[in-house]
């Protein structure tokens, strides 16, 4: 597929997902639309949808082949999906994310930063908590404090 194209279907793609529209974002990746293409900021689709709680673009994103563990680096996005859709308490995102193998113990900032646990405790999100303790997660070292 020429670059063109792909930049075009990646736009739209990022717009299906701002605007919650499963079955567009669904067509896009069916279309060839990229799962892992980031934005012109460093934001991974993945991500994006994380953040948002939008489950089912999250599910269709990683049934196209987006890993669930790439950190995304868009300014004001960076981190895991994991940790993005613990930290908003989006606990149905965060099962589908763990369903398709996202790391439970896997801190942002290249292992420095909080781990999705640690972002759903600070939420408070404790149902987002539970799932992730019944998932392994263990709270990160005792003091660390948010960025």
């Amino acid at each position: 597929m020429k670059e063109r194209q792909q930049k075009k279907l990646s736009h739209r793609l990022f717009e299906a997902i701002l605007s919650g529209d499963a079955g567009s974002a669904k067509a896009l990746l069916s279309d060839g639309a990229s799962p892992e293409r980031r934005n012109a900021d460093g934001t991974t689709p993945l991500y994006l949808a994380s953040v948002q709680g939008e489950t089912e673009v999250v599910r269709s994103l990683m049934e196209a082949g987006a890993s669930p563990d790439t950190e995304s680096r868009g300014a004001g996005s960076e981190g895991t999906p994991l940790c993005a859709a613990a930290c908003w308490g989006h606990t149905a995102t965060v099962r589908e994310l763990l369903a398709h193998g996202a790391d439970p113990h896997l801190r942002e900032d290249h292992g420095a930063g909080w781990s999705p646990l640690d972002w759903a405790d600070h939420g408070p999100h404790p149902d987002t908590a539970e799932v992730l303790r019944a998932a392994g997660a263990r709270p990160t070292t005792p003091g660390h404090r948010a960025p």
